[in-house]
């Protein structure tokens, strides 16, 4: 991601739900969004559905895609470059982006090790020296829940779970949430020598009441229930300005983050949007097994974020 805090704009857009997420996305410039591997039904079936707001470029085996787009009934909408193999495709995709052809960046039916090894290739990528992370974005009653990092980051040390938290942040104020809360997730909610989550939590904390990390209010650590649930964390005599209100919940690693996050979705049938961040520029990186929907929500967020970071 790039600029995008809203805080820098006149007048802050808060938006509560997917349905003002898609409306503030249509209220933007079209933008350009080139797809590594676009060989899958489920890529023609996400760029007809997001025709007014974005145009396609797809990349992969020509013919193949060709052949798709036959097979889905729909007329071929976008430009088709004929690539090699998935790295080959990921390679292109990501020089589109670097040269101006595309604004956005899009995962199509490759491994997400081959799309990530694309953008961190120090000589043709796209990262800048931030560390890269992922955030899945979910309704809430009461507005948009941030999760991270669920995709990206395997097993993250104190420093890099602080960039994760301000990665996450940042996305948050692009959403309207001047100041966020984050609660930094661990198994139970006080320290415990012996589960070295409740460390790293504690530590956050005590350098986000220090100022150490910026743009939003840390605590940790929190079970998932206190940090969800105000009454679960009066229950437990928990005193927090995060705990009941949690705006990004943060994950100890990857496994954690991944399974929550699957389980909303495919478990509780939670509609998300997801993004990457550290990148400069948006990447939509959506699991080869996600719901067409969901894959829709995040061109959605994507085109937002382009939006945000054009207007800014």
């Amino acid at each position: 991601m790039g600029n995008y805090d809203q805080s820098k704009r006149r007048g802050i857009v808060v938006i509560k739900n997917f349905d003002e997420l898609i409306r503030a996305a249509a209220g933007f410039p079209r933008v350009k969004i080139a797809v590594a591997a676009a060989e899958d039904l489920d890529i023609i079936a996400v760029a007809s559905r997001c025709a007014d707001i974005a145009d396609f470029i797809f990349i992969g085996g020509g013919k193949k895609i060709e052949g798709l787009f036959r097979e889905a009934g729909e007329k071929i909408s976008g430009e088709i470059i004929d690539a090699g193999d998935h790295a080959a495709s990921a390679a292109r995709a990501v020089e589109l982006v670097k040269t101006g052809r595309a604004q956005n960046l899009m995962k199509g039916l490759l491994h997400t090790s081959v799309f990530l090894k694309a953008i961190l290739n120090k000589e043709t990528g796209l990262n800048k020296g931030n560390l890269i992370s992922q955030i899945t974005v979910f309704e809430k009653a009461d507005g948009l829940q941030l999760l991270t990092d669920c995709a990206v980051n395997i097993k993250p040390e104190l420093n890099e779970k602080k960039q994760i938290i301000e990665n996450a942040a940042e996305l948050a104020r692009a959403l309207g949430i001047e100041t966020p809360k984050a609660a930094v997730l661990a198994a139970v909610e006080v320290v415990n020598p012996n589960m070295p989550a409740t460390l790293d939590a504690a530590l956050l904390a005590a350098m986000s009441r220090r100022g150490q990390i910026k743009g939003c209010v840390v605590d940790g650590p929190l079970a998932l229930d206190n940090a969800l649930n105000i009454e679960a964390a009066r229950r437990k005599g928990i005193d927090s300005l995060v705990a009941g209100s949690a705006d990004i919940l943060v994950a100890p690693d990857i496994e954690a983050g991944n399974m929550l996050g699957k389980a909303l979705v495919f478990w509780a049938g939670k509609k998300a949007a997801s993004a990457i961040a550290g990148t400069g520029t948006p990447v939509i990186m959506t699991s080869r097994t996600e719901t067409i929907e969901n894959k829709i929500l995040t061109v959605m967020l994507s085109s937002y974020l382009a939006g945000c970071h054009l207007a800014a």
